[in-house]
């Protein structure tokens, strides 16, 4: 029985698989299989059987089989043709792989750019309701401001209205007796003649009229109004007391309605308009510059450098320093001049509620194109 051996294949065709990345194994089957009869069949051969469970194993041939070879010249350029074929095949994969990964990518980013957008909007809602419930907050607190200050007036003029009543009497019975004296001085022959003292009491009247028209009667003494009037100075009686000398007797205290800052600082925006209605750049210009200072120290509150501004610095002084308004609203907001070179705003009298409505009041004159021009 002959004995088994491996088949001899052509090796120049054996070695040119073997630099095209093919295993000795399998480029000998590949060569025995396809006869030796070119490169580009041996290839398809191997394409075709890649996954056979002896792809990897040298075959085996009887004996004394001799091997038939093709021509040497059409096996060269089969063999080019076939790795021309192959390095095609490499770089197209390659491209293809390049151009998923820059799809990939290109979602990325659009992913990305969509969730960033997405945080941003939520951020500026956020901002805007908080800026719709400070506003709300600082209008109910000054809702109750003006209603605490009408109820206490409320209260003096209903502990003032007794004393009123007081002081009206005793006028009452000196304008009385200041008519008396006007009729029997001016008519002397003729006292009680009635139409002497119908004419006596209207000249009286026109009289009085002229004298205390424009200037409140309580704000005379009585015996400043007898003076006038050219009666005699008298002592008056215990009972009638002017409104100075009731005062001034009972010690009551002047009551004075306190201006809130909040409506200091719109009040003090609003000139600032109004006196630079004719270049609204200007207006604006310091309106922004004003909220910056503002912004940074309600945020950086320990940060000295954002509490100091050098007035003479030419920037501050060409936004802000040369209208007198914008001075005085850092003013309120609790800078401090300090050596006329510097405006200073002291760590221990940092105000959050009044830097909130300074940067309130800055938004409406900023947002707002009829701020400062409606009010009077």
């Amino acid at each position: 029985m002959p004995g088994m051996a491996v088949p001899e294949v052509n090796k120049r065709l054996l070695g040119q698989l073997q630099e095209m990345g093919f295993p000795l194994a399998q480029a000998t089957r590949a060569l025995h299989f396809s006869d030796n009869s070119s490169i580009d069949a041996a290839v398809n051969w191997l394409f075709d059987h890649q996954n056979d469970p002896d792809i990897d194993q040298m075959p085996l041939v009887p004996v004394n089989i001799e091997i038939e070879t093709s021509d040497p010249s059409s096996v060269a350029e089969e063999v080019n043709l076939k790795a021309q074929e192959l390095r095609d095949r490499v770089r197209i994969k390659k491209e293809n792989e390049e151009k998923k990964l820059e799809r990939e990518r290109e979602k990325e980013r659009r992913r990305s750019g969509k969730e960033l957008l997405e945080a941003k909007s939520n951020q500026e809602e956020n901002e805007r309701e908080r800026n719709i419930a400070l506003r709300k907050a600082e209008k109910e607190q000054e809702k109750k401001d003006r209603d605490r200050i009408r109820q206490k007036l409320q209260q003096d003029k209903t502990a003032e209205a007794p004393r009123s009543c007081t002081v009206s009497g005793g006028l009452l019975q000196e304008h009385q007796a200041s008519k008396k004296h006007f009729i029997h001085s001016t008519f002397p022959t003729f006292p009680h003649h009635s139409l002497v003292k119908i004419v006596a009491q209207i000249l009286f009247e026109i009289f009085s009229h002229l004298q205390f028209s424009l200037i409140p009667s309580a704000l005379f003494s009585q015996a400043e109004r007898r003076r006038m009037l050219g009666l005699p100075v008298e002592d008056p009686p215990p009972s009638i007391k002017s409104a100075s000398n009731l005062m001034q007797q009972e010690k009551v205290p002047v009551k004075f309605a306190i201006v809130p800052t909040t409506e200091l600082m719109v009040d003090c925006l609003r000139s600032l308009k109004r006196n630079h209605k004719d270049d609204g750049t200007k207006a604006m210009r310091a309106f922004q510059t004003l909220l910056i200072y503002v912004r940074n120290v309600a945020k950086n509150p320990d940060e000295e450098k954002f509490r100091k501004i050098r007035i003479s610095n030419p920037a501050f002084q060409e936004r802000v320093g040369n209208m007198k308004e914008g001075t005085e609203f850092l003013e309120l907001c609790g800078f401090e001049r300090v050596g006329g070179e510097f405006l200073f705003l002291p760590r221990d009298k940092v105000d959050m509620e009044v830097l909130k409505s300074a940067g309130t009041a800055l938004n409406s004159a900023i947002t707002n194109p009829f701020f400062g021009l409606l009010s009077k």
